[in-house]
């Protein structure tokens, strides 16, 4: 299952929602949102810096994915940032691959 970085920040009334309901229940949503599209959060932390909060997802496609963020774009108590994420392997596979490139200018 493809695996996603979501970094999110809070809006005013996204930060007011935290502090009434607290990390373990935003966590709670998090997870029972990522269920209902097939998927799962791997990893959830909140932080200190230019994001509020990163995420490790799995989820079963970009759709999904994209449905997730389009969810909680839409609520107004957060803005992400999404992340594709590629194992190792991926990359092994991506290295053999053919591509049939020219430089601009070449």
């Amino acid at each position: 299952m493809p695996k996603y970085l979501i970094q999110l920040n809070y809006t005013a009334d996204g930060i007011k929602g935290v502090l009434q309901d607290g990390g373990t229940a935003r966590r709670q949503a998090a997870e029972r949102m990522a269920e209902s599209v097939g998927g799962r959060i791997e990893q959830m932390y909140f932080a200190f810096g230019e994001m509020d909060l990163y995420a490790i997802a799995d989820m079963p496609d970009n759709v999904s994915m994209a449905a997730v963020g389009l969810a909680i774009s839409a609520s107004g108590a957060a803005r992400t940032r999404t992340v594709v994420l590629l194992t190792p392997e991926e990359i092994d596979e991506a290295t053999r691959q053919e591509v049939q490139y020219r430089a601009p200018g070449t």
